[in-house]
């Protein structure tokens, strides 16, 4: 994922979420290695890991819950948070989705947004 030693540069996949993570205005250096690492993982997983539509919309969760509703609101539209919200409250009810667990990802590392865990009552374990 990583090229040999740094020497053939960076996945294909990892720049690709680097760029969706862009994309929602959220720096790629602001998120761990171990976070874009984990959530490519998690897209494997789920078979998508190749599908950019999937890795753009894990970079909207992951860049709503680090960013928080009003940062992420301020870089992307209105109806952009709306979606993302809607995608959270679901992904919260259903358990166990790529969603939530990019969710619980995020609250695992430390990157989550504090009004996001009050917002949505997250806690662990």
């Amino acid at each position: 994922m990583l090229g040999l030693f740094g020497r053939f540069g960076r996945s294909q996949e990892l720049r690709r979420l680097d760029q969706a993570l862009l994309d929602v205005d959220l720096s790629p250096r602001l998120v761990p290695d171990a976070v874009k690492l984990t959530t490519l993982k998690l897209l494997k997983e789920a078979g998508v890991s190749r599908d950019p539509a999937a890795c753009a919309t894990a970079a909207e969760l992951l860049g709503y819950c680090m960013l928080g509703a009003q940062g992420f609101t301020e870089s992307n539209s209105l109806g952009l948070t709306e979606t993302v919200e809607a995608r959270l409250a679901a992904a919260l009810e259903a358990g166990d989705s790529l969603d939530a667990r990019l969710v619980l990802l995020t609250l695992h590392a430390n990157v989550i947004q504090a009004s996001v865990v009050d917002r949505y009552g997250l806690e662990t374990d």
